[in-house]
């Protein structure tokens, strides 16, 4: 019989079927996914279809139904007490440079790069293998020009480098070819890089993606102390949408679900959370919860647009970095520091360029991120973004911003919105309008979902 073993976090979905369960649509599934914008668990569209989970080892029938699973790595927080911050950058260092290096072998690299550090961190030890690479950077037209920063980067380590702008409408010419690259298993809107899909075509061999670095190498923003039901609590509000709670609830109650979608959606996390839990930090228990339900259901999904046109590497996703971070210290991983002290050690020069997350300042600089030192510089930012309101151009920050708003756009929008069967008019008409009249914001992520739906019902729904 068939075995499959998942990776820690795994880059691609892989699916099971159980020979008992009927081949209908999970309708509890399908109100998760709404409220969150990815599937949970083992969850698909159908009940009888799961995805295999992170890393286990799994037996299937020759008929791809799943006979067992068992769990071959669990995340853990066992410490090196000897180990010093000094030996951590060092060790980090030496294992990133090699899991970069047995990826990319000789193949020239196209590098995405940013403004923030996971990237950058890459760009260092690419420079230092002396990798052949092609970098870019993207920006929205309208929005923060992230291309300077990304040039400085390629500069200082002599890459190639594009500049592109994504601009508005291109969603539209598109939306079926990204329906059917994802299956629908994320919200896919908002991901920017299929704007670009066709360049990528003549740029190099090999991605080198840096996705969840900044999971994995920062502290969760809690008390390692701090008790389950409050971990749970902030998990809550960390993964959910409050539109698509809203959405999730109407849809519960249309599809005659029992009891209340919030008690249910709750019980879950709970469950699957006190599972995972790490009894010894509050901190490592999130991460890692956040690695094995988030990254492979929503971050690993959208990696399918880069691995649609050529083959992709993800240094952080490596089982061995996973296992790596279960031996830091939190303190060790707190605020970025063991990345920053890396491109310290290795590019100095690097350091001296502006931190997206922390301008004007650098990564030298960043501590003044603060009272009075960023006054001015918060000043000019405020005066900037009024005056661009005033004008009718407000500072562009997100993907939906240039697909969704504008006439030409609404008019797409709501065209596929009620071609959709699944989901009742009423219902799709009164979020559809409240994104129109109220605040776009709030109510993108349920538009969003509702957008997704439509295309799943007309790509998937005939399984």
């Amino acid at each position: 019989m068939p075995e499959i073993n998942t990776s820690i976090i795994p880059v691609k979905q892989k699916f099971a079927t159980l020979k008992n369960e009927p081949k209908v649509i999970d309708l509890e599934a399908i109100c998760v996914y709404v409220a969150t914008g990815f599937f949970l668990d083992d969850d698909t569209f159908w009940k009888h279809k799961k995805v295999l989970r992170p890393g286990t080892k799994n037996i299937l029938d020759n008929e791809g139904n799943l006979v067992s699973s068992s769990q071959h790595f669990k995340w853990h927080y066992k410490l090196d007490d000897a180990l010093s911050f000094s030996d951590a950058v060092e060790n980090f260092g030496a294992l990133f440079e090699k899991i970069i290096d047995r990826q990319v072998g000789d193949k020239q690299v196209i590098l995405p790069l940013s403004g923030g550090l996971d990237s950058r961190t890459q760009a260092v030890a690419l420079h230092k293998l002396n990798k052949n690479v092609a970098s870019y950077c993207y920006a929205f037209k309208g929005g923060y020009p992230e291309a300077k920063i990304g040039k400085s980067i390629a500069n200082t380590c002599n890459f190639d480098f594009k500049a592109f702008t994504i601009q508005p409408n291109y969603l539209w010419s598109k939306i079926d070819d990204l329906a059917k690259i994802s299956e629908c298993y994320s919200e896919f809107s908002h991901p920017r890089q299929m704007a670009i899909i066709d360049d990528y075509k003549t740029m190099g061999d090999v991605f080198s993606l840096g996705h969840w670095g900044d999971v994995l190498f920062d502290d969760m923003g809690v008390s390692d102390d701090l008790g389950l039901n409050d971990q749970v609590d902030i998990l809550l509000k960390k993964i959910v949408k409050p539109s698509g709670i809203a959405l999730a609830e109407k849809l519960w109650k249309h599809f005659n679900l029992d009891g209340k979608f919030k008690d249910y959606f709750t019980a879950r996390i709970h469950k699957l959370y006190k599972n995972i839990h790490i009894e010894s930090s509050a901190n490592a228990s999130i991460r890692a919860f956040k690695s094995t339900y988030w990254a492979p259901r929503w971050t690993s999904i959208n990696l399918n647009i880069f691995s649609e046109v050529k083959p992709i590497t993800l240094p952080y996703y490596d089982d061995e970095m996973c296992k790596f971070i279960c031996q830091i210290p939190e303190s060790y991983l707190a605020q970025r520091a063991i990345q920053i002290a890396y491109i310290k050690r290795r590019a100095p020069e690097m350091a001296k360029i502006v931190w997206h997350q922390q301008k004007p300042f650098n990564l030298n600089t960043y501590q003044y991120n603060k009272t009075p030192f960023n006054l001015p510089y918060r000043v000019y930012s405020k005066l900037n973004r009024m005056s661009k309101d005033f004008i009718g151009k407000p500072l562009v920050q997100r993907n939906w911003e240039l697909q969704f708003i504008g006439e030409s756009n609404e008019a797409m929008l709501k065209d596929y919105l009620f071609k959709n069967s699944f989901i009742p008019k009423d219902i799709i008409s009164e979020v559809f309008n409240d994104f129109k009249t109220k605040d776009k914001v709030y109510h993108a992520h349920a538009v969003s979902m509702l957008l997704t739906l439509s295309l799943w019902d007309k790509h998937f729904n005939n399984e």
